[in-house]
């Protein structure tokens, strides 16, 4: 299932196997809560980035373009792949132990 990330050029196979040895450890239902606050972890951390960079109206367009390219078939348009040599990429991992984090603490 998280191949998918792989598969549609998002993310690297590093982060789809930090993603799969997490699942492993908190199980199936944390990892739920796990996968809410590393979308908000990762879409913040990407937003201050976007801010701090000066590439605010690009982070808009291109996260509309993903969104419904994404809806058209399981794959990213060319330009927002980590294969684009000239795209921008924000490491992922800072995003998903803070997610694996807040999921603990979210299930105390």
């Amino acid at each position: 299932m998280l191949g998918i990330f792989y598969l549609a050029g998002g993310m690297g196979m590093g982060d789809v196997k930090l993603l799969a040895s997490i699942g492993a450890w908190v199980g199936p239902l944390q990892l739920a809560f796990a996968f809410l606050f590393m979308g908000l972890a990762g879409g913040l951390m990407a937003l201050a980035w976007a801010i701090r960079g000066g590439f605010l109206a690009d982070w808009i367009g291109n996260t509309g373009d993903l969104i419904f390219g994404v809806a058209r078939g399981l794959r990213a348009p060319a330009g927002l792949t980590l294969a684009n040599p000239r795209g921008r990429k924000m490491p992922y991992a800072p995003a998903i132990a803070i997610g694996t984090i807040l999921s603990f603490l979210a299930l105390l």
